[in-house]
């Protein structure tokens, strides 16, 4: 596939408001789609997005790929390696890197004898990886790989859009859940205020050890508060609870 035409589908899915998952699922497809094309032979290719905080992502062109790519959790595996070194890391043959020789084992054993693991250039508090699969041990000779790493380099660049995004969304998504929660606790401060003849610090600090002592959110005692009064009559006892 013609890099300009790579970027533009890739490009597309991310101006689409895809969510990261469909994102890395998509660009394991398109990866293992051009790698086949350049090797003439079947490839399969999966991704490992890593971001702060954050559970790592993967996606795999088939569950094959996947679970290959599952497998790099268990042992060491090229994708990994790349992630540490910033390098490509190609393994193929009988098992030479010793580091990786239980993962290369298990990967032969799955039909996969050539793996090349491609690091992603991506902001400082994220990283990636694209981790090739073949059946033929010299299957990225012959600028195969060559062919992969600069594929690798302009896919990062829709990546780093992606994940971009993605961090705004998430931080957006987190305001919001603050701003309600905080609408609920002044709510629930507020009906504390009218029932007892006190002040907002006063309702504040009573709904504050009520969350203390039966070690539970202040958002769910003020939701309990709100639930009751929604409901009917509402008299304010929380002596036992503080």
């Amino acid at each position: 596939m013609p890099g300009a035409r790579l970027s533009e589908r890739l490009q597309d899915l991310v101006l689409e408001n895809a969510g990261i998952d469909e994102f890395l699922q998509v660009l394991s497809g398109v990866s293992a789609e051009f790698a086949a094309s350049a090797a003439g032979s079947p490839v399969l290719c999966s991704v490992r997005l890593i971001r702060h905080r954050l559970p790592p992502a993967l996606a795999g062109s088939t569950p094959v790929a996947l679970a290959l790519e599952q497998l790099q959790d268990r042992f060491a595996g090229p994708g990994l390696e790349s992630l540490k070194t910033g390098e490509a890391t190609l393994v193929r043959g009988a098992p030479t890197e010793p580091r990786l020789a239980r993962y290369q084992k298990s990967a032969a054993q799955r039909g996969s004898r050539s793996i090349l693991g491609v690091p992603l250039t991506l902001d400082q508090d994220a990283a990636a990886t694209l981790t090739f699969y073949a059946a033929s041990p010299d299957a990225f000779d012959g600028g195969i790989a060559e062919a992969c790493e600069a594929f690798a380099a302009t896919a990062a660049k829709s990546m780093r859009l992606a994940v971009r995004l993605g961090s705004a969304e998430t931080m957006n998504r987190d305001l919001l859940q603050a701003m309600k929660s905080r609408t609920i606790i002044n709510l629930a401060s507020g009906i504390l205020m009218a029932q007892s003849r006190c002040s907002q610090a006063e309702a504040f600090n009573l709904l504050s050890k009520v969350s203390n002592n039966r070690n539970v959110k202040l958002r769910i005692v003020a939701e309990e508060i709100l639930r009751k009064f929604e409901t009917g009559p509402y008299a304010t006892d929380f002596s036992a609870q503080t």
